[in-house]
């Protein structure tokens, strides 16, 4: 993976770090209000038990303060009994103290039914008191977990901001340049390749560019959201463990067609070379290993190619494969990704079986030229 493209990763996790802490320290202060307005809320039912409490007292007094005034009138009317002349008189004013005698009952009534509320208004205003008590240590508790998480945050928070300094120092300035503006509109300026897909935007990758990014000789970035891609091989289902000990497939050396793999060539690198043998001459094709992508044009000789081509076998080795000539030509300017899979698959069976000591086969076998005379 290219250094850039390294940096790029660790800017982009960095840059993630940095808008999650943000995001964090911002809301801090919004969990604050609300534990304040929780126990605000619990204070006000407090408040209120206790303003029923003092409204019931005040009732009481009143009810009382009645009482009294009604007495007093009872005991004048009955002075006023003692001084009257005629039965008329005597019974309006027995009348008179019957209706005070009345509402003295109904004002005990309503002092009674206060005193049994009264129970029940203590008991609300002793709760209320006790859920305060309990609320504010635990709202306390949780304020001074806040602020610690607001200290640690900002703390994690200068650190990550160095991380991506650094980050962004190891960048070419087009790069970074191309990146902040991706990421700007976009959200991330970088996204992993998987299974021929870009993971930010789901776009499948054509073949040539999925090659690109396996190669990573150089920044591809996806046709469809622009983000820069790269591609991490530890996410790739594993190869299985026994490769040494699985049995390969030894490709037909009859056959008019042959795959070779060659480490390098000149300063090509890596090469995977097909050659067909036609009427009266051969043919010879020419792709990157890594990125899959055709090197020059398409090459013809007269001969099989074991004897057209023989500069092209120098630690070269033979691999399995056969497609149509005509579906190759299809492929154009690079290998499809499942034919590029195929080829490596086979690469790496065959280099474990040439490294195995128990090899049965003859090193011949994989030459051109028991090809040639078979």
């Amino acid at each position: 993976m290219l250094p850039d493209v390294q940096n790029l990763i660790a800017l982009q996790h960095a840059d993630r770090e940095i808008l999650r802490l943000k995001e964090e320290i911002a809301a801090l202060p919004k969990r604050v209000t609300a534990i304040e307005q929780k126990l605000a809320g619990t204070k006000a039912v407090l408040e209120k038990a206790k303003a029923a409490v003092k409204t019931d007292e005040a009732s009481r007094r009143k009810y009382e303060t009645a009482i009294q005034d009604l007495q007093q009138k009872i005991s004048k009317y009955r002075d006023q009994s003692l001084e009257v002349k005629t039965n008329e008189q005597y019974k309006a004013l027995l009348h008179e103290i019957q209706f005070a005698e009345q509402d003295i009952r109904i004002n005990e009534d309503k002092i009674l039914e206060l005193m049994v509320n009264a129970e029940t208004r203590e008991k609300d205003v002793k709760a209320a008191e006790a859920e305060l008590k309990a609320e504010t240590a635990e709202i306390e508790k949780e304020k001074a977990e806040a602020r610690k998480r607001t200290a640690e945050d900002e703390e994690q928070l200068a650190e990550w901001n160095a991380k991506r300094d650094t980050a962004r120092a190891g960048v070419s300035p087009d790069l970074l340049r191309q990146y902040d503006r991706v990421a700007k509109y976009r959200g991330t300026g970088i996204s992993e390749v998987r299974d021929q897909k870009c993971l930010a935007c789901q776009v499948m990758l054509r073949p040539q560019t999925y090659n690109e990014v396996r190669a990573g000789t150089h920044v591809v970035a996806c046709d469809s959201c622009q983000r820069i891609l790269y591609h991490d091989p530890s996410q790739e289902k594993p190869v299985e463990a026994n490769v040494h000990k699985r049995r390969r497939a030894h490709p037909k050396f009859g056959s008019a067609q042959a795959w070779y793999y060659r480490p390098s060539r000149g300063e090509e690198g890596e090469l995977f070379l097909v050659f067909i043998n036609g009427t009266g001459e051969s043919s010879r094709r020419i792709y990157e290993a890594g990125a899959g992508r055709k090197l020059g044009e398409t090459l013809a000789r007269e001969g099989e190619y074991a004897l057209a081509f023989p500069e092209d076998f120098t630690d070269a080795i033979r691999l399995n494969g056969h497609w149509e000539e005509s579906e190759i030509e299809e492929w154009g300017n690079e290998l499809p990704t499942s034919t590029l899979d195929a080829l490596h698959r086979d690469l790496t069976l065959a280099q474990a079986e040439a490294a195995s000591p128990s090899r049965t086969h003859a090193k011949s076998e994989h030459t051109p030229e028991h090809t040639a005379a078979s």
